[in-house]
């Protein structure tokens, strides 16, 4: 049988022709791509005691979102952040970090939950596969611990290890010099304030081996009122306390401390002391309480520092967070790791992210690092100081430094079996 070909244009011609359509017909298709935007999903506590930590992780992302969004996005893209309410509740947390993907479809999260939440919606990250990066959470074996590495989530804030080391370091000094051996403890009853507090011990001991732990307070989360805590401690009659208390539940306590004059009768350590949302809200902030520098924008002592808070204050009429600048390393991070590989691809990202050093208005050198090998933020500024009831605040910060936090944590990872 023979084929006859129809009259008009060859096959070659129609190829030829084809060929040249796709070209003008993808080039719009491929611009609506390029120009589609990213989003990335964000659960944080929005509503009950620490809603001003969250609106802060929210604003802290957003006053960086506009800059990257004005310089071209990620990779082309720009990011829309669908930003939603946890309450404080891991369980929420889990579910809204979870609908954020599957249903408004954000390919990237930031986790801006406390350590009660973060630690669910790691779990949802692990299930779901999708880039997922650790703002808040501070909890140490977060990302210390090998059983909770995952390769798509890294974290963006400071870790309790690092604070322990060089709080341990400080007030072990200060100790041999007071005479301070008799010691309590108040800290938050979940895994970040177990945790943390542990660590502070050890090292306050490794550096001062003749102090004694003779009360220890576990108040719960959101915990309204401390008076039992409170009467506790006084009647052990320590010589100092150490708390991670944070946010409004280290204001809440301050306040009902200060009616037993509890400040006047020990010396104090408390290491989320040092930030905005407590040293702004205190009725009346005592003079002299340790703390570990959280965000205060003269520490570190840079101009760089000093203009990212000057910049958040104006835009939002208030001083921004500790939560505020690690949100803000997120952002910072992605953009510089979207950059390096070329795409907004999550997995291509999170290869960038892995060892990526950044110039840092928050680093110790003008710095941070996401190291590659837990995935975990090193190289920010730390260090410890003294409170006065008025800005300042903090006036002078001792420095830590991080070749011996690396040494310690080293040990330490080792001791714990990480390593």
């Amino acid at each position: 049988m023979t084929r006859t070909r129809k009259p008009g244009v060859s096959r070659r011609a129609t190829l030829a022709m084809m060929g040249a359509g796709a070209v003008s017909f993808a080039t719009p298709w491929v611009a609506r791509a390029q120009a589609k935007s990213i989003k990335v999903g964000m659960p944080t506590i929005l509503s009950g005691r620490v809603a001003q930590l969250g609106t802060s992780s929210r604003n802290g992302v957003m006053l960086e979102v506009e800059k990257v969004n004005a310089a071209g996005g990620l990779a082309g893209r720009q990011i829309e952040m669908v930003i939603r309410d946890s309450k404080g509740q891991p369980q929420e947390a889990a579910r809204v970090a979870r609908e954020l993907v599957n249903t408004d479809g954000c390919e990237i999260l930031i986790d801006a939950e406390a350590s009660s939440g973060a630690f669910a919606v790691h779990e949802v990250a692990r299930d779901l596969g999708v880039l997922c990066l650790h703002t808040n959470s501070e909890t140490s074996a977060l990302t210390a611990d090998p059983k909770q590495h995952i390769p798509n989530a890294f974290r963006t804030a400071r870790q309790g290890v690092h604070d322990s080391i060089v709080g341990g370091s400080y007030a072990a000094a200060i100790a041999k010099a007071k005479g301070l051996k008799k010691w309590a403890t108040c800290s938050p009853d979940y895994a970040y304030g177990r945790d943390t507090t542990g660590e502070y011990v050890t090292y306050l001991k490794r550096f001062a081996p003749d102090i004694e732990i003779i009360s220890e307070s576990w108040p719960k989360l959101f915990q309204p009122d401390y008076t039992e805590v409170v009467t506790k401690i006084l009647q052990a009659k320590p010589q100092a306390l150490y708390s991670c208390l944070w946010g409004g539940d280290l204001t809440s306590y301050i306040d009902q401390a200060n009616i037993y004059a509890l400040f006047s009768q020990m010396e104090v350590f408390a290491v989320n002391m040092a930030d905005y949302t407590a040293l702004t809200v205190v009725k009346n902030l005592p003079k002299g309480i340790h703390s570990g520098n959280r965000y205060i924008k003269t520490y570190p002592a840079t101009a760089e520092n000093a203009a990212w808070g000057d910049a958040y204050k104006a835009k939002y009429n208030e001083y921004p967070t500790n939560w505020s600048w690690e949100n803000a390393t997120a952002i910072m991070l992605l953009a510089e790791a979207s950059k390096k590989a070329n795409s907004a691809d999550g997995k291509k990202i999170a290869e960038a992210l892995r060892g990526l050093k950044i110039k840092s208005p928050f680093g110790a050198d003008g710095t941070v690092t996401m190291r590659a090998e837990d995935q975990t933020l090193v190289g920010y500024a730390i260090g410890w100081g003294t409170t006065i009831p008025q800005e300042p605040y903090v006036p002078q910060v001792q420095a830590g430094d991080w070749k011996t936090i690396f040494e310690l944590e080293a040990e330490w990872k080792k001791s714990k079996g990480y390593t």
